[in-house]
């Protein structure tokens, strides 16, 4: 899965000289975080909460409310924005953002192609992809099956026993774990204990079935 997959290219930028307050007020209104700000079809900056939270007055400030609020109302994004962007080309794989976001404590990357913004991925987005390679939100039947990592052709095996039985596999997630590979099965059947019984018979090690978002 590459990084266009996931991305939202509905974006909602800004100008750098954008007041802070307009901002605020586009953020609420399409119900998002962070602002890519662009001048000459250029990304140039973003701009978050986060970035925003700080450029307002303390509360130990000695100004007055009417005082903070003009500085408010002169500020404007580039005053406040991040400059040094981090960024992911689209076809980038969908773990060099993760990667990415973790390695500079980030939750949030421009997407660039050319030099042009074409989308945004968050977060948020990271979590979905995983719902979705997960078949989380299909419903069913998740299988964990532990097997010998030297053991050669499982997974056929498993699918042709599953196939033999009518039980379709949506999804295969693999990990390692103490020299043995763990393989989880999203099947679309509701029926983990009629599964799980299946496999065993079949000389399978089944160490977990459950029914998913039931």
């Amino acid at each position: 899965m590459s990084v266009k997959d996931f991305m939202s290219a509905n974006l909602v930028v800004v100008d750098p000289k954008t007041k802070i307050f307009d901002a605020v007020d586009l953020m609420k209104q399409h119900d998002i975080h962070r602002l890519p700000v662009v001048e000459n079809n250029k990304l140039v900056g973003l701009i978050t909460e986060g970035t925003i939270q700080e450029a307002l007055p303390s509360k130990a400030t000695s100004l007055s409310v009417y005082e903070a609020n003009y500085l408010l109302n002169k500020t404007v994004v580039a005053d406040v924005m991040i400059k040094d962007v981090k960024t992911i080309h689209p076809e980038a794989q969908l773990e060099d953002a993760v990667y990415a976001m973790r390695e500079n404590n980030i939750a949030v990357l421009p997407v660039l192609d050319n030099d042009q913004i074409v989308g945004i991925i968050t977060n948020n987005d990271i979590f979905d992809a995983f719902l979705k390679l997960a078949g989380y939100h299909d419903g069913g039947s998740r299988i964990q099956v532990r097997i010998q990592q030297d053991k050669k052709g499982v997974l056929a095996e498993i699918a042709k026993v599953l196939a033999d039985n009518d039980y379709s596999i949506l999804t295969v997630i693999i990990d390692h774990v103490d020299g043995a590979a763990i393989v989880e099965l999203q099947m679309q059947a509701k029926e983990p204990e009629k599964i799980k019984a299946l496999l065993e018979q079949a000389g399978f090690n089944v160490t977990a079935a459950v029914l998913t978002n039931p």
